[in-house]
């Protein structure tokens, strides 16, 4: 049945790639059995590496050759013409999740599924499907073949869903509209850019952690128990911090199953440097097949280099300074991440400074500063874990507990509401890690 209405749900946004998604299950299905048959010989390094193979060249395919095509073009003078195909919906994600599950299964991490139907459940899962968070077969395996609902886990996952509804619909959708705001305006001001700086940073962590906490929820409701995607990362002292806080499953993703077998921090500085460089750039590159995405990447990994040899020590010491810091590096790192072109980019970075002969603040930029301080305020306060420890204080009394069963349901049901309210009288705003 999951299987079954998971790959309606995706064929309901893109019917022609619902065959797509199958045969990406087929590959992964056929070479996790073709791999533990063959554990004990080299064929199943073979195997493990043919299935990796074709699985990478579908997602290089549809995600990355027009960008190879193009770049290739304009190193050589050619014209070879585009493919133009359209992005599949979720493709990084399933994939991710087909590779790690081969690959588990060549290091004797996990068994592997003879039931195709529940290997289909793996890769398929609608809750997390098209935008993660990215689920590891070992986190799961067992869940898929015996697990319970509970009321709790209803409970629980009616509560994730709402609020993971209400961080998008109320809070994100908010925000773009001022980003919005900001393009169309032509009364630009220094204020005016670091306020859309703040609002994209804040606008990307809304949105894609709301869509986890509705996934986390919907898998709750039907018994599974899927892994935090991210956890406060703006309260962070250090970009390491951070990266431990943001989208937590690539981010281990990516160790796992690269930086590790790279050799890790276990190897000569050099070769340090180069894995780095490495996971960062595919890190970066894993977002869009763009150059500002490879280099927001490496603009991490020069971060992460320059704590690990000359900031950590300081940045222990004085916490304020470092959060501070992190703050502003995080800034900058969405200005990168949203100028798809160099010359965007050069303007916001001249517009940050005022060096584009543009004032320090204008009436447009007080005008929606008045019109959005109610949407920054709450969106500054829910990415800190300020209401979440009020929340716990509260319900440690018993008469706090009281109150919370009262007013908990009372609160859920309003944002259910106020979102719905918005969504039927809003504009269609996808969630924005669909389009990576």
């Amino acid at each position: 049945i999951l299987v079954v209405f998971s790959l309606l749900f995706y064929a309901w946004g893109e019917p022609k790639y619902v065959f797509l998604m199958i045969a990406s299950i087929f590959v992964g299905y056929l070479g996790g059995i073709l791999v533990e048959k063959n554990a004990e010989r080299k064929r199943g390094k073979f195997y493990m590496i043919l299935s990796v193979a074709i699985c990478v060249f579908l997602l290089w395919w549809f995600k990355y050759a027009d960008f190879f095509i193009v770049n290739f073009n304009r190193a050589t003078g050619f014209s070879i013409p585009l493919l133009r195909v359209v992005l599949p919906i979720g493709i990084s994600f399933y994939t991710f999740q087909i590779l790690s599950y081969v690959v588990d299964v060549y290091r004797k991490d996990v068994p592997a599924q003879k039931n195709p139907f529940y290997f289909a459940t793996y890769v398929t899962m609608f809750p997390q499907l098209i935008a993660g968070p990215i689920v590891r077969y070992a986190d799961i395996a067992v869940q898929i073949e015996n697990r319970k609902t509970t009321v709790d886990g209803i409970a629980y996952g009616i509560r994730q869903f709402v609020f993971g509804l209400g961080k998008k619909v109320l809070i994100a959708n908010t925000l773009g509209a001022f980003c919005d705001a900001f393009f169309a305006s032509d009364d630009k001001a220094v204020l005016f850019y670091w306020l859309y700086a703040v609002a994209y940073a804040l606008q990307i962590y809304f949105d894609f952690s709301g869509y986890s906490d509705m996934a986390i929820g919907i898998g709750s409701v039907l018994g599974f128990r899927f892994l935090e995607n991210f956890n406060y990362p703006f309260i962070s002292t250090s970009i390491s911090e951070f990266w431990r806080r943001w989208h937590m499953s690539l981010g281990t993703w990516f160790r796992d199953y690269i930086y590790i077998p790279m050799g890790g921090n276990r190897v000569s500085m050099i070769r340090w440097i180069r894995n780095i460089l490495v996971v960062w750039g595919l890190t970066g590159f894993w977002h869009g097949a763009e150059w500002n995405f490879v280099f927001w990447g490496l603009y991490f990994a020069v971060f992460l280099m320059m704590e690990k040899f000359l900031l950590s020590k300081w940045l222990n010491k004085h916490p304020a300074i470092a959060h501070i810091y992190v703050l502003f590096v995080i800034l900058f790192s969405f200005i990168i991440f949203s100028a798809t072109q160099l010359d965007m980019l050069k303007d916001f970075l001249l517009g940050l400074f005022g060096r584009n002969h543009i004032p320090l603040i204008s009436s447009s930029v007080v005008y929606y500063l008045r019109s959005y301080a109610g949407v920054f305020i709450l969106a500054i306060i829910g990415a800190t874990p300020l209401l979440k420890n009020i929340l716990k204080k509260v319900d440690s009394t018993k008469i706090g507990t009281t109150i919370l069963c009262v007013f908990e349901p009372i609160t859920i049901l309003a944002i259910l509401i106020m979102s719905t309210a918005y969504l039927v009288d809003g504009s269609f705003n996808p969630f924005l890690y669909f389009r990576f």
